[in-house]
């Protein structure tokens, strides 16, 4: 059957006649074929086709087949096999993004004291404000460099603060926890973990943290893993929004990243260590008492995390 899909597609550039003969297939079984009414299968794979395409356009065409499975799936009701959905997604040609390498924003003050490795890689929090990663990235516009600074929370990875600016001094962080502390207003002992970047283990930043009841946390100096979660975020953004085109400008480039943070990651886009919700769905269905299972297969062990005081890791 693939190679009259085959004929049927070049039949406009090459004679039929001439193409059966190549191909070594007889004209009357082309032409019997092609008569033939399309099979049931066929036809629900051009229905599903039309609704993964939809899907797709509706999610600024950055999904792949494991949220589009799981949109189909979730929302839709449709019990269909993630491959597939792989397949029809690969013939009608589309796809999710290719991550491109990050570059690097981390900026190390030599001799200053930071502070200790609390979380250990252990990314996973028993609840809301228990545990926010944070991190620094560049962003390209014709205007120049953009500087975005986020603080996300690990429970349900929704970004609870973040800024940009034209610079990246410890007001862009300091900037950025402010708006998820007016947010989240957690309650003292949560942990806030970053990589040692110079904005992190200044002054300003950890009594910033301190009077907020927060204890600092920092990932081990060239140890890539060990702030993977804000980083994972921080490639996403990348490939989903600033690498599909140019900026010309940084205002618009700011108002995008303003639309993709609070309506599109936080509020719509699946995410797979959530079982496939958005971060606000996640936590709302785990947060309310019908929800608890779910809440309940990411409860981090407790000799993993260690919740400390914010006095055993002040910064110098």
């Amino acid at each position: 059957m693939s190679v009259f899909k085959f004929i049927a597609a070049k039949k406009a550039e090459h004679s039929i006649k001439m193409m059966c003969r190549v191909l070594e297939v007889s004209r009357s079984g082309f032409h019997a074929w092609a008569a033939r009414e399309p099979s049931m299968r066929a036809r629900e794979d051009e229905r599903l086709t039309d609704r993964i395409a939809v899907i797709h356009a509706a999610n600024r065409k950055v999904y792949g087949s494991p949220r589009v499975h799981a949109e189909l799936r979730l929302a839709d009701g449709v019990l269909v096999s993630r491959k597939r959905v792989e397949r029809l997604m690969r013939q009608a040609g589309l796809s999710g993004l290719l991550a491109r390498k990050r570059g690097r924003t981390t900026i190390r003050v030599p001799g200053v004291r930071v502070c200790e490795d609390l979380v250990d890689r252990a990314f996973l929090a028993a609840a809301p404000d228990r545990l926010w990663v944070a991190d620094i990235t560049y962003l390209r516009t014709w205007e120049g460099w953009l500087y975005l600074a986020a603080v996300q929370d690990v429970y349900s990875r929704r970004i609870v603060g973040w800024a940009m600016d034209s610079h990246m001094r410890t007001e862009l962080v300091a900037d950025a926890l402010e708006m998820a502390l007016a947010r989240r207003r957690p309650a003292p002992g949560l942990i806030h973990h970053s990589d040692q970047g110079s904005q992190y283990v200044s002054l300003a930043f950890g009594q910033q943290a301190r009077r907020a009841g927060i204890a600092q946390s920092m990932g081990s100096r060239g140890e890539c893993y060990d702030n993977s979660v804000a980083e994972s975020f921080f490639a996403t953004l990348k490939k989903e929004l600033i690498y599909r085109r140019s900026w010309p400008e940084k205002a618009e480039l700011r108002s995008e990243v303003f639309d993709y943070i609070e309506v599109f990651y936080n509020r719509q886009r699946r995410h797979k260590t959530l079982g496939q919700l958005s971060p606000a769905d996640f936590e709302t269905s785990t947060l309310s008492p019908t929800g608890s299972s779910l809440a309940a297969t990411r409860l981090a062990p407790t000799t993993k995390i260690k919740f400390t005081t914010p006095t055993t890791t002040a910064v110098a």
